[in-house]
């Protein structure tokens, strides 16, 4: 780690280079707009199932779960089926859980539940985000249909989720990074994102991921980069008042390290030529969530591999401002994007 030190601090000395971070890669995606800003609004249906569940009283499980199936056929099946994973048609053992749900403390049930409710009495915020981010990808895209979005308590089994045209987020997941109760369902490096502000972000961030397929004859760890940076380079225009780490899901502080020993981590992956591996191990430590990058740094945040992934997009279009949004998605050269990024941090 101290040889990484020394080439971090060298890179922070080098003013040639310093100057050419500051005019290329300053903001990350939110300096430079794609989207106008009189475009057309769509409003996001947001349905409070949540509510609705939590209406369900422990002395009448069976028949307010009639209710709910009565009232919600089509979603109540998804959120049984593929959240609760529980048989639909096995409505005593349904009962008997969501029995146990409504009322364990144990576990947390009743105290998350009745939190859920507490921080989620006002959605203004949420709604104010899914409009803003939605009518901006309404513009770039308008053949793509809007989802409804229906909030739900989870019992700790999911945060978002998407079906056909339904996505839904679990209220019980953005309770707050300090939530006691997550030590018992996540590791700490998952908790950043474990915030009410984060939902409209990963709600935006799996539409993406389910609408630009990864498309290559190559699996490099330079074209799964190039293809998370284009998502993140997207997600920051869809979310405009959002910081950059917000949009990847950094902390302030490992957001500042990124920036800080950013020479230093591009010298490992080149010195190591990792970008053209595809050992799909190693592509799996830059990519995946962790707490740490394994093959940086222990003291790295994880996912580095999409930090520098949007860093060299974001140069890319810095440099090339007549390529649009679209024409940027479409793109699957990655290695063209990398050559005409001029990407020297």
């Amino acid at each position: 780690m101290e040889r990484f030190r020394r080439l971090g601090d060298k890179a922070i000395r080098r003013i040639g280079y310093g100057l050419l971070a500051i005019v290329v890669m300053c903001g990350c995606g939110n300096k430079y707009q794609y989207i106008p800003k009189d475009i057309e609004p769509v409003a996001v249906e947001i349905v409070r199932f949540d509510s609705a569940q939590l209406a369900v009283r422990p002395d009448s499980v069976e028949v307010d779960i009639q209710h709910l199936y009565a009232d919600y056929e089509e979603f109540m099946h998804i959120f049984v089926e593929g959240i609760l994973r529980i048989h639909s048609e096995d409505t005593a053992y349904l009962c008997e859980m969501y029995g146990k749900f409504l009322t364990d403390t144990t576990m947390g049930f009743a105290q998350t539940n009745a939190l859920a409710q507490e921080k989620f009495a006002n959605i203004d915020n949420l709604q104010k985000a899914l409009n803003i981010g939605f009518s901006r990808l309404h513009y770039l895209y308008p053949e793509w249909e809007i989802p409804t979005v229906y909030l739900f308590v989870s019992g700790f089994n999911s945060s978002v989720m998407y079906y056909e045209n339904m996505m839904g987020a679990g209220i019980d997941m953005y309770l707050g990074s300090d939530y006691p109760y997550y030590n018992q369902v996540v590791y700490n490096y998952q908790k950043t994102t474990m915030r009410k502000e984060c939902i409209a972000g990963d709600l935006l961030s799996m539409y993406l991921a389910y609408h630009i397929a990864y498309n290559s004859k190559y699996n490099r760890l330079l074209e799964q980069m190039i293809f998370r940076g284009k998502q993140m380079f997207l997600l920051s225009q869809l979310l405009p008042d959002e910081p950059a780490w917000e949009v990847i899901g950094y902390t302030k502080q490992q957001w500042d390290w990124c920036e800080q020993y950013e020479q230093a981590i591009w010298n490992r992956i080149m010195e190591k030529r990792d970008l053209f591996k595809t050992e799909s191990m190693l592509i799996n430590s830059y990519m995946n969530e962790g707490p740490f990058t394994a093959e940086i740094s222990q003291e790295s945040p994880g996912r580095l591999g999409v930090w520098v992934g949007w860093r060299i997009v974001d140069s890319y279009m810095r440099n090339n401002k007549d390529v649009t949004l679209r024409e940027l998605m479409n793109e699957n050269d990655a290695q063209k994007i990398l050559e005409q990024s001029y990407y020297k941090p």
